[in-house]
């Protein structure tokens, strides 16, 4: 990466520049805290501030932690520094009619959560000369998307500290309705088909052995329960907070019909989180499911939790016809032989059971993995969980019982 030579005023606030920048890549969507902004400034005091190359892998070293950061970072940085052709491209990615015939590639995700960070960041120019502060602009917005469209088609990995905000308040809002499922037991009923010999008997003897009227029974009904095991591991870490806000919407949801809804993370072992998510706050509940779980953005071995659910927890929350929600990318490190095993067990277990996958918002997907081929044959149904509009697909799915998703085209590629 080449730099512009570095000119270093007189009069410069380096400490105070260093926390703008850090403020920038938080907003961005970097986990950068006060100590690492100290760390810096130390580490830019030590190293010098003569060469600008030297400057950029100093902060580099400080800031960024994860592979995933380096575009961002990247970014943030060529912003912070006023590069003139980054900042004209991203004045035309954000005003669409000062663009030219020619369509400008599309910004990636990094440079424009990079850029709306910093604009954020500053403070708003000042109006022209010879223009009142009270003349508004009216632009015509005919033949583009609504910002809630819009929201709803963004790839939760892709989305700004804004975005993420408003699609979590819309999460809250969608609702997971289930039919209710008949019991082999029965109740008393007016309009019952089924007669009840005992309570006409009863009814007779009160009346001194008069039949007046046959009572009758009728099938009762009962409410499943929703289980969810939920993939906390590194490649599904932004998909698994979403996912999580959505279970949470669905157990303090009144009148949704479930009887209980029963949460599990899982990454290098399993978690229970059912108990923090009947918070009714849900950054809370959030909170405390992260702290319960200590193998959030870790490894996975899905085999070797699935195994564990069956043994400790499938006879106490599967019971009652319950839904199983697996929510994982498929890839694991155990033996697809054992994985295979112990999903045919849980599919056994439960009344149906549905995979989401982050995976299949792409077009080429294909079950090439081992451990999406062992999961594949056990499901019932297979969907993407990428934004809001796959979480809405899945409420319309759980009311068609003949559905299965992307699993039967995908079945036919394995074979």
């Amino acid at each position: 990466m080449e730099f512009a030579p570095l000119e270093i005023p007189e009069d410069g606030k380096l400490a105070a520049n260093v926390v703008h920048f850090a403020r920038a890549l938080r907003k961005a969507g970097l986990p950068v805290g006060p100590g690492r902004v100290t760390d810096a400034i130390r580490a830019v005091e030590a190293a010098g501030f003569s060469d600008k190359a030297d400057y950029y892998w100093t902060l580099h070293a400080c800031f960024v932690s994860r592979p995933e950061h380096r575009a961002v970072f990247a970014q943030t940085f060529r912003l912070f520094w006023r590069d003139p052709e980054f900042l004209e491209k991203m004045m035309r990615m954000l005003s669409p009619m000062l663009q030219s015939m020619e369509e400008p590639p599309a910004p990636k995700d990094a440079e424009r959560r990079a850029a709306e960070a910093l604009m954020a960041e500053a403070e708003p120019p000042p109006p022209p000369e010879g223009e009142e502060e009270g003349e508004e602009i009216e632009f015509d917005a005919t033949l583009t998307f609504s910002t809630d469209e819009k929201l709803k088609q963004t790839d939760f990995e892709q989305m700004t500290a804004a975005e993420q905000l408003a699609a979590r308040r819309a999460i809250s809002r969608l609702t997971l309705p289930v039919k209710p499922i008949a019991s082999r037991r029965t109740r008393p009923s007016v309009s019952g088909k089924r007669p009840d010999w005992r309570a006409t008997m009863r009814a007779a003897m009160r009346q001194g052995g008069d039949v007046s009227a046959f009572k009758t029974r009728a099938r009762a009904v009962r409410w499943p329960n929703l289980v969810a095991l939920c993939d906390i591991s590194g490649s599904m870490s932004s998909y698994s907070r979403m996912l999580l806000h959505f279970l949470h919407a669905a157990a303090n949801e009144k009148g949704a019909g479930w009887a209980k809804v029963h949460a599990f993370t899982f990454g290098t072992r399993l978690t229970n989180v059912t108990r923090h998510l009947m918070q009714r706050d849900a950054d809370a509940a959030l909170a405390a499911c992260g702290r319960e779980a200590q193998d959030w953005e870790g490894g996975t071995r899905i085999g070797e939790c699935l195994k564990t659910f069956n043994r400790d927890w499938s006879r106490r929350v599967l019971g009652q016809g319950a839904v199983v929600i697996l929510i994982t990318d498929g890839l694991d490190r155990d033996d697809p032989v054992r994985l295979a095993a112990e999903a045919e067990r849980l599919h056994l277990s439960s009344r149906k059971l549905i995979w989401l996958n982050p995976l299949l918002r792409w077009d080429g997907f294909a079950p090439r993995a081992g451990g999406v081929k062992a999961l594949l044959p056990h499901v019932d149904s297979f969907r993407a969980a990428h934004n809001i509009d796959s979480l809405q697909a899945l409420a319309d799915a759980l009311a068609r019982p003949d559905d299965h998703g992307e699993k039967d085209r995908l079945m036919r590629l394995v074979e």
